[in-house]
């Protein structure tokens, strides 16, 4: 028996839709507002939703973007409203939402979208984590208020970002729910107009220009020139610049297109703070593809997370995560699973990036010395000797600078 979730804040709207449909033969499940969707969605993962778009608390458009942005769009989702304007119905429809029906709402017409929406295979795959499912102010969220801004400007999109980055989570952004993803790097043969047809509306996506093929420079090149008519976006990534690409087999003027419009993309050196976020998002995600049993993170797991150095970027940690989940004996993993995992045994912890292993196991005053040595030779370098810029950055008197050199034994 079908389950269908109803979410609307007039209780005389819900109980007409309940009488209805379970009349039909339907289960139905009743919400009255966004906070109650979401623990209703999780109770009892219904095949279809019925999601009103005005609601005190959380609108229907920001709850929609919300399950697309966590992956969770993987049921159809027909909208309702009796004050919508076309702009709305477009957005949600641009969002995931299968269908759109206006208050007041004639049985025939419900059923009719009902029935539409089951055969619509009731569990269609959602696209991955994109940077939507992060909605609390930070560094995610202005990422993806930038990422907006460019793509409703330009249908081409080069991500810039150094090894490590979180390329694929912003990539994902761009693709609208249950429309195609399309990766150019795991096609060796030609692409052909048949081939972006099929992909109409949907993402063609190049996680790194370096590892191109010739063939596959050729099908980017040739879907960069026929974007617009398939009402497609493409999103690349580099970590290189286009001097480095040009002396791997890239041509000037490709080059000098795709660079274009380029977007810069943290690391998650640089988003260490968000990682516990991301790591809980990629297990929701996880668990509503089924591809794991229910689990949750503990506090002390996630700080693992927060505090591990991800060198492989975000493909480590969607690793990790995954790993994770599968491998715990309960329903929480612990922060000893976490670091079994991270930091097996003989090898060292939580050290922090850049300290040799046995810096950190040393005494307080010769692990400071050993820091500041390392701190110091490295600006030394970088500054060619320039005692003046030296005393500068550090915030020392000249004469203390020197002072602290010879202490520490460098020249």
């Amino acid at each position: 028996m079908p389950k269908i979730l109803v979410v609307d804040d007039e209780i005389g709207i819900r109980e007409l839709l309940s009488e209805i449909l379970r009349d039909e033969g339907y289960d139905v499940q009743l919400a009255e507002d966004a906070a109650a969707a979401r623990a209703a969605r999780e109770a009892g993962r219904p095949d279809m939703v019925l999601l009103d778009i005005w609601m005190p608390d959380t609108d229907g458009i920001t709850l929609l973007k919300e399950w697309a942005g966590n992956g969770q769009l993987n049921m159809p989702v027909v909208m309702m409203s009796g004050h919508a304007t076309i702009e709305t119905a477009v957005e949600a429809t641009r969002i995931g939402a299968l269908d759109f029906l206006e208050k007041p709402i004639g049985m025939q017409k419900l059923l009719a979208a009902v029935k539409k929406a089951l055969e619509r295979n009731a569990r269609h795959v959602g696209g991955g984590l994109s940077l939507a499912a992060f909605a609390r102010p930070g560094p995610l969220r202005d990422l993806k208020r930038r990422m907006d801004q460019v793509l409703a400007k330009s249908p081409l999109l080069l991500l810039r970002s150094a090894p490590g980055g979180i390329v694929e989570l912003v990539a994902r952004t761009a693709q609208v729910a249950g429309k195609p993803w399309l990766d150019i790097a795991h096609d060796s043969n030609p692409v052909s107009t048949d081939v972006l047809q099929r992909a109409a509306g949907g993402v063609l996506w190049c996680e790194e220009l370096a590892r191109l093929t010739r063939l596959q420079q050729r099908n980017l090149l040739f879907a960069a020139d026929r974007l617009e008519r398939y009402g497609l976006r493409l999103v690349a990534a580099t970590t290189h610049s286009s001097g480095e690409l040009a002396t791997m087999g890239w041509d000037e003027v490709s080059l000098t297109r795709l660079f274009e419009t380029g977007l810069g993309v943290p690391g998650l050196t640089e988003l260490k703070d968000e990682v516990p976020d991301i790591a809980a998002h990629l297990l929701t995600q996880l668990m509503e593809s089924d591809e794991i049993p229910l689990r949750r993170f503990s506090s002390a797991a996630l700080n693992v997370l927060r505090q591990h150095v991800w060198s492989g970027g975000y493909g480590e940690l969607k690793s990790a995560v995954k790993s994770l989940a599968m491998a715990s004996l309960g329903e929480e993993i612990g922060e000893e699973e976490a670091l079994q995992l991270l930091a097996p045994a003989g090898e060292p912890g939580l050290v922090p990036a850049g300290l040799a292993p046995d810096v950190i196991e040393r005494p307080l005053r010769e692990a400071r010395e050993a820091f500041e040595r390392m701190y110091f030779e490295y600006h030394l370098a970088k500054d060619g000797g320039n005692m003046t810029r030296l005393a500068e950055k550090t915030g020392l008197e000249r004469t203390h600078l020197y002072r602290k050199l010879k202490d520490l034994g460098l020249r």
